[in-house]
């Protein structure tokens, strides 16, 4: 991006900048979108749920609505202020950077005796020798070139020995002032743009123009800011470098990169939350300015967790802490009900076949997780129960995808992304012997099964629960890595998903059909799994051959009854109003009291 020609920065006037100026204007900003933060927060935390819990009525309806409104405009309010803050510490941080460069170059030419004209140009004295008479060869001016850095033609280079040095400062010069004429105009377009519409109420629409400015102003400070975030390294050492920063660091990174820190494992659980709900309403505006199926069907997703973030907690329930959101792939959502942090016991839920970020996702997949986290805090009140949608799972509607549910790589992949999400929740925990439980359900149990396969096994994990399993990828509990005692399933009788047939018994039975018909087909697949414990992937954990805890839940509606076909049984495990042993044994299990679970007996 070039600066107009009009531009008339001098060097004298880039010599005398006062950086320290603009960074006193960004501290002003960043305390404005410090208190705007802060307002937000005690209308959510406090102000909101004190209405909620002792108001009823049209009135006090009325009332949440327009503090709902105040703390979103003051969400906008901060996040803007911070953009404002940081657009300004990376100029000046940009205009330091050509400062040092002139005041190099200028030293220099003090040192030679060079006079610097106003306009750039050098003048050196005689120096050298002539050829002919010995006499100092003259000196002379070197001018401001097109090009600073290209010398002119060997040919045409003067004999005294000052010349090219006289050059060399007068490019270095040019080039300095050149820069920073085009830093000071992007920056002014930036700051230009970062302004809001007038009135009280933020429109959903402004939230797509500071998905602009916020992209706008994370390409500038790229320099400045994202060359620290450390994306490489292991969830501990980014715990350790979050907790190096100054409060202002970590407020420009919060500002400017809530998708990177709210999204990187290792960062404290109050931070990601902070990070998120401001990610959140940028995704929004960012998906609100396109038209098509997948942004639509994603953003009715994040309306509803934006939804129940605003609607605040009910009397029992723990708070939300949004840990992950992105639009990446079939979408990313992470959600605590409690702090994981704080939390002795903490489980982390991963669902399987069909997941994604949409409206069915926020709805019964948080609740899920409400669910057991509730269950839990009966029994313990320092549990946290958190739903993990970090990988892609398999979709099955239609096409050549739906080939991925009978494969291993969306488990291998999510396994690998779940294991570093742990890390950081063992890394952030503040308790000395936190207990942590991975639950699996559906295909999901194929992940959690990948994810013990890789490294050292899930970081912190001391019990598997496996619910709707078609198996894990191991035949064995003990194989999981926290020893078979420590692995629990639940599998509904009516459950399909539970009764899949292996690969050798689904290929046998096709040859069998082929050759014979179902009867035929029935043969060959008994004679390929004559024990009857193997499932899709690998042996059943309910059997008594993979030996983990079976634990009791409801049998589940039958797959064809009275009311017609029917997989309702493999979506159940998590309710306690439609199968409250099972529910009530997740929550035991979260809750480190296994000893109190319900068993059942093997297939």
């Amino acid at each position: 991006m070039t600066p107009p020609p009009s531009s008339t920065l001098t060097w004298a006037q880039l010599r005398d900048l006062r950086c320290a100026e603009l960074e006193g204007a960004a501290d002003g900003w960043g305390k404005a979108s410090n208190r705007a933060d802060a307002g937000r927060d005690r209308i959510e935390k406090q102000l909101l749920n004190g209405l909620r819990e002792t108001q009823r009525g049209a009135a006090a309806d009325a009332a949440v609505g327009r503090l709902r409104q105040l703390g979103q405009n003051l969400q906008y309010v901060y996040t803007e202020c911070g953009l404002v803050r940081t657009a300004l510490n990376s100029l000046a941080h940009e205009m330091r950077a050509q400062q040092r460069a002139l005041r190099e170059a200028l030293d220099d030419a003090e040192a030679l005796r060079f006079t610097v004209h106003a306009d750039g140009s050098v003048t050196y004295p005689e120096a050298g020798e002539g050829l002919i008479d010995g006499k100092p060869m003259p000196g002379g001016t070197a001018s401001v070139t097109a090009s600073p850095g290209l010398l002119p033609p060997s040919g045409l280079v003067a004999p005294n020995p000052n010349a090219g040095k006289a050059q060399d400062i007068a490019d270095r010069v040019t080039k300095a002032v050149r820069t920073a004429a085009e830093i000071d105009w992007r920056f002014a377009g930036i700051l230009r743009d970062l302004k809001a519409e007038e009135g009280l109420k933020v429109p959903d629409r402004t939230w797509t123009d500071a998905a602009g400015d916020a992209a706008a102003v994370r390409d500038a400070a790229r320099g400045y800011l994202k060359s620290g975030i450390p994306l490489d390294a292991s969830p501990a050492a980014r715990k350790a470098w979050w907790a190096g920063l100054t409060d202002e660091q970590r407020e420009e990174y919060l500002a400017v990169y809530p998708d990177q820190i709210g999204n990187l494992d290792g960062i404290p659980a109050l931070v990601r939350d902070t990070a998120n709900r401001d990610n959140l309403q940028l995704l929004i505006g960012k998906l609100e300015g396109q038209d098509d199926e997948d942004a639509e069907t994603k953003l009715a997703g994040l309306r509803e967790i934006d939804r129940q973030l605003s609607a605040g907690r009910r009397p029992g329930e723990p708070p939300m802490y949004l840990l992950g959101i992105g639009d990446e792939g079939n979408g990313r959502a992470i959600v605590s009900f409690g702090n994981p942090d704080a939390a002795r016991n903490v489980a982390t839920y991963v669902p399987g076949l069909n997941t994604s970020l949409d409206k069915e996702f926020a709805s019964s997949d948080l609740k899920r997780a409400r669910d057991t986290a509730i269950g839990a805090r009966y029994y313990d009140s320092s549990s946290a129960a958190i739903v993990w949608l970090g990988y892609d799972a398999p979709q099955s509607p239609d096409g050549i995808d739906s080939l991925d549910v009978i494969g291993d790589k969306r488990a291998e992949v999510g396994g690998d992304s779940f294991n570093s999400f742990m890390a950081g929740v063992s890394a952030t925990n503040e308790n000395e012997d936190p207990h942590m439980t991975a639950i699996g359900h559906s295909y999901g149990s194929r992940t959690v099964g990948a994810a013990t396969q890789q490294g050292d096994g899930i970081p912190g994990v001391g019990d598997i629960v496996l619910v709707g399993s078609p198996g894990v990828g191991v035949n064995h509990a003990e194989d999981l890595g926290v020893g078979k005692e420590h692995v629990f399933v639940g599998a509904a009788e009516n459950d399909i998903v539970t009764k899949l047939p292996s690969e050798r018994q689904a290929l046998a039975g096709a040859v069998g059909f082929a050759a014979a018909g179902p009867a035929g087909a029935y043969i060959l697949g008994d004679v390929a799994d004559q024990e009857d414990d193997a499932l899709w992937f690998g042996r059943d954990p309910a059997s008594s051959a993979f030996g983990a805890r079976r634990f009791q839940v409801d049998e589940g509606p039958k797959l064809v009854g009275a009311e017609g076909f029917s997989i309702d049984a493999h979506s159940r495990y998590f309710d306690p109003d439609r199968d409250a042993v099972s529910a009530n044994n997740i929550a035991l299990v979260t809750a480190g009291r296994q000893d109190k679970m319900k068993t059942e007996e093997y297939r």
